[in-house]
């Protein structure tokens, strides 16, 4: 049986009812977007089914997926080659007019029953110059119209953010997040136990792979980080040294689990940047959900921002495959995979963190713990151990005589078990 992210269930609710917004798939590469809505749209003509039109900014040749159409004739017209807003203003009433012939299908069959709604996908449409003024105008136009049919975008969640859907379509777009895949997803839909999922992560497409590492983190380079560096941020954002933003994600990588001040960065990379410079990749990089800084946790929110970052990948398959360790030679080395452990745990808070629940680490002297959620009130800190006995540190005990309001847990040995900690989202955490 296919495994299916609950988002898709999500999505199939919010399309069954009238038309009233945009659906909006926002996420990393690699994690299921394109297929919750080829799922999602019908295969088979079934009259319980969305039918649908499919197209991509990314496919070639530029005539779009007809797969999922009602397979009418193609258009006498053919669509523009180039995938500019001219494509689009052409896909888009190519979608009008599947629509029309849909409703009139539907009313030849039992007209008690009302038509499936008629979805109309673009996928990676960030990537066409002034798309959400486009976007807009067509939406605004359909719904003066009063065009039944749903439209579900799904790209990249920062660049489409950062191009325009909080000002040429606020209020009209409703998001469903998809993010990196967890173990309890891996687990049921791959038969991953804890140490795979530690170490090969959650990209659901390199699964069937990890039998053959070196193929496997062949894959995952060229597949996976390679697009979303070179696609996704160098060709959408204007980058002005784009070497320095690549070595700055290896070093990411390398050091994930870890504090690194932004001089050091600069130390390591031997680049004669501003700490800047620097500051701003690191958060182009958490757009992309790829590498994140998180900030020391304290009362004032200006020691906050001006805090040494702590490193944490978004998911654990970008630092295995990146570093010379194989699968046993990673087990094999408790500090190496001590820090994998503790990335993994930090990378299931990123995934499953709420927008208004925050995640940064804390210390103080000597003292130290790994992760700090915050939301409004309520305040959680969380240690790591991954060794069988290992050496509980102070830090717990100091945050709590500082913090006494705050829950305290340890993750492994002696407290909550890694595999039930992965189980739960960050919220759960809270409570």
């Amino acid at each position: 049986m296919k495994y299916q992210r609950p988002q898709e269930e999500l999505l199939k609710s919010r399309l069954s009812e009238p038309v009233h917004f945009i659906n909006l798939l926002a996420g990393p590469r690699q994690v299921g977007k394109t297929t919750i809505i080829r799922d999602i749209i019908d295969k088979k003509n079934d009259q319980n089914q969305a039918q649908g039109y499919y197209i991509s900014v990314d496919d070639e040749p530029a005539i779009a997926d007809d797969i999922y159409s009602l397979k009418t004739a193609p258009s006498v017209v053919s669509p523009p080659q180039k995938k500019d807003g001219s494509w689009l203003q052409f896909q888009w009433q190519e979608a009008r007019n599947r629509t029309e012939k849909w409703l009139k299908s539907g009313q030849t069959t039992d007209k008690k029953v009302q038509p499936a709604a008629f979805v109309f996908a673009i996928d990676e449409v960030q990537k066409i110059e002034q798309w959400p003024d486009i976007v807009k105008g067509l939406w605004d136009a359909d719904r003066a119209n009063g065009v039944p049919m749903h439209v579900v975008l799904l790209g990249s969640a920062p660049l489409l953010m950062q191009k325009g859907l909080s000002e040429s379509l606020a209020g009209r777009y409703e998001t469903i997040a998809i993010s990196h895949w967890g173990f309890t997803e891996m687990q049921q839909a791959f038969d991953f136990n804890l140490e795979q999922y530690i170490y090969f992560g959650g990209y659901p497409g390199s699964a069937w792979l990890i039998k053959d590492e070196k193929r496997w983190r062949r894959y995952v380079r060229d597949s996976l980080i390679q697009p979303n560096i070179e696609k996704d941020i160098l060709q959408m954002v204007r980058i002005k040294n784009p070497m320095l933003l690549k070595q700055l994600f290896e070093l990411g990588c390398h050091y994930s689990g870890m504090e690194l001040s932004l001089t050091k960065m600069i130390d390591a990379i031997n680049e004669a940047k501003h700490t800047e410079t620097l500051a701003d990749y690191l958060h182009l990089l958490a757009e992309a959900k790829l590498l994140t800084g998180l900030h020391k946790y304290a009362a004032q929110e200006v020691r906050k921002r001006n805090s040494a970052p702590k490193l944490n990948v978004f998911n654990t398959a970008l630092m295995s495959a990146t570093q010379d360790y194989s699968f046993a030679e990673a087990q094999a080395d408790r500090s190496y995979w001590g820090r994998l452990v503790e990335s993994c745990v930090g990378a299931h808070l990123l995934n499953t963190c709420d927008e208004d629940t925050k995640l940064y680490y804390w210390r103080e002297g000597n003292h130290e713990v790994d992760f700090i959620l915050a939301k409004g009130k309520k305040l959680t800190a969380i240690e790591v151990k991954s060794a069988p006995n290992p050496v509980l540190s102070k830090g717990l005990d100091v945050f709590g005589q500082k913090y006494s309001y705050a829950r305290k847990i340890l993750v492994g040995n002696g407290g909550v078990a890694l595999a039930e900690f992965l189980s739960h989202p960050a919220e759960y955490w809270l409570d």
